[in-house]
């Protein structure tokens, strides 16, 4: 660990008894799950979108992004609204987007260097990040920066129309 660090904020929720942990760091806003304006034409995982600050703000259902199922609506889902965009510096503007996430209750502290390789390529999920073990096993990182491909990343965070700029 580095000298004077401190160990790292997550939110942790889980799927299917697997433990996933968000960057506190990028999170806006974690919401009670609430009803979603669909996105006709979109894949099945782009759940739609909501309203959020007087912005529109698309969703992505975790679960159905991630096991192929629609996320349960339980009391511990979540909308988590994060930090959407390229990394720091990029010169790309930060956009916000809203995960479906399930079992959404508690924040943990984990120390970067806990996290390790998973030792599985991921290329299809490219949003899944290393793991680490703590006491309750393994939690998986997950980065939502990774989760849209370019075509998704078009359709759901299209460039401005000169008519809408118009108007």
């Amino acid at each position: 660990m580095f000298p004077g660090a401190s160990p790292m904020l997550f939110l942790l929720f889980e799927l299917d008894g697997d433990r996933y942990a968000l960057d506190a760091t990028e999170i806006v806003e974690v919401m009670a799950l609430e009803p979603l304006k669909r996105i006709p034409g979109a894949p099945s995982w782009a759940a739609g979108t909501i309203e959020h600050r007087g912005a529109s703000v698309p969703a992505i259902d975790v679960a159905q992004l991630a096991l192929g199922r629609p996320a349960r609506r339980l009391r511990s889902t979540r909308l988590v609204i994060v930090r959407y965009g390229a990394a720091p510096g990029d010169g790309e503007a930060a956009h916000r987007l809203a995960l479906i996430v399930e079992h959404a209750t508690r924040m943990s502290r984990i120390e970067r260097d806990q996290f390790m390789d998973s030792g599985v390529a991921t290329p299809n999920a490219r949003w899944l990040g290393p793991v680490a073990v703590d006491a309750s096993g393994f939690v998986q990182w997950v980065d939502a920066r990774g989760m849209l491909d370019d075509d998704v990343r078009a359709l759901l965070f299209p460039a401005p129309s000169p008519l809408a700029s118009a108007a």
